[in-house]
């Protein structure tokens, strides 16, 4: 039976000379897996519509034996292309996408986190990429999990601890425009370094990168 979502494309990876694994961020049906059969021919109906972070309307057939299911049809609804222009914009949404996939599980429905992923990719290139991006990205996902730190509970100072609040609670536009000071920025980042490895066993690869810019 044909199936039909929306979703953000985390990944993708070489299946067989001819074909793509593509891995969907969708609200319904969670984080799934399918193989487009063909995609890397030169006269696949699939060409140019499978890229890391393209939005788009698709339709699978479910395998019974497997997590890997067979794409259909893709129609595009957002390609994101200046996020293309800047290689800081892609370390910053991949490090995005590599958490999600280590704190999620597959199949599972995650409206919450498809909606910030959404919001992010559309925010990310109104401004330089900024460190604070990822700290609010990694925030807001926490909550969405259920893994809120505690603020009463840490060390952190009283103004550090508003940075913290704010990079929750904020939207994107409102982030951009916050002000910290170096010394908070040093506190957020070994905080948080230290709650991830507390919370997920180890760094989500790229995070380093993806931070490792200009303040």
């Amino acid at each position: 039976m044909i199936e039909r979502a929306q979703g953000i494309i985390l990944r993708t990876r070489s299946f067989t000379e001819t074909s793509l694994i593509v891995e969907w961020l969708t609200p319904e049906l969670g984080r799934i897996s399918t193989v487009a059969k063909g995609a890397r021919r030169q006269k696949s109906p699939f060409r140019g519509k499978l890229d890391l972070f393209y939005e788009a309307d698709f339709s699978f057939t479910r395998s019974r034996r497997s997590e890997l299911h067979t794409l259909s049809e893709v129609s595009l609804k957002e390609t994101h292309p200046t996020l293309r222009r800047d290689l800081g914009y892609v370390r910053q949404a991949s490090y995005c996408a590599t958490l999600i996939a280590q704190t999620t599980e597959k199949e599972t429905p995650l409206p919450g986190i498809y909606e910030l992923m959404r919001a992010f990719l559309s925010a990310l290139p109104e401004r330089p990429p900024q460190p604070r991006n990822i700290y609010a990205f990694e925030l807001k996902l926490l909550r969405e999990l259920g893994l809120q730190p505690d603020l009463e509970e840490t060390r952190l100072n009283p103004e550090t601890k508003k940075v913290v609040e704010a990079l929750t609670q904020n939207d994107w536009p409102q982030i951009a425009e916050l002000k910290a000071s170096a010394a908070q920025a040093a506190s957020l980042r070994q905080f948080l370094h230290g709650f991830l490895i507390y919370h997920l066993g180890k760094i989500p690869k790229g995070r380093t990168d993806a931070i490792a810019l200009q303040a």
